[in-house]
């Protein structure tokens, strides 16, 4: 197992100005039911509550793996548990890319315009990559 780690930094400001062009289909497009409607009971942080998921899936996707393995934003979810801590919920695509991921650590925080997240995880090793040969 590999320990991998990934980070992303967000501006609320983006998510706000997404929100106000976009509306609905910027929300539905990216975020599951449940972050929406979490985000959505304090509408003085919405845009906070909703800019440090969109940071907490950029981080996932660096983390396990998956940039550029057609998983769906809504395929990485946010979740609370009953203690109040976040979690990391894969479905889909992303369950399926990442079976042996263990142990996923998330820590989510924004302060003034800026959300961020962290993602760890216990990765299993992969294949080595291939060798390069020089061609004479």
């Amino acid at each position: 197992m590999k320990l991998a780690v990934g980070i992303d930094l967000v501006q609320v400001s983006r998510i706000a100005e997404s929100r106000a062009h976009f509306g609905a289909r910027f929300l539905e497009r990216i975020y599951t039911p449940t972050e929406i409607a979490y985000a959505a009971a304090a509408p003085d942080q919405t845009n906070e509550r909703l800019a440090a998921r969109f940071a907490a899936k950029e981080a996932a996707l660096k983390a396990l793996g998956l940039a550029d393995q057609g998983v769906s934003w809504r395929e990485i979810e946010v979740v609370r548990t009953s203690s109040g801590a976040c979690e990391l919920a894969l479905h889909g695509r992303a369950r399926e890319l990442a079976p042996g991921a263990t142990n996923i650590a998330l820590s989510l925080s924004h302060e003034g315009d800026l959300a961020t997240a962290v993602v760890v995880a216990n990765q299993p090793e992969g294949p080595p990559p291939p060798q390069h040969r020089s061609i004479p």
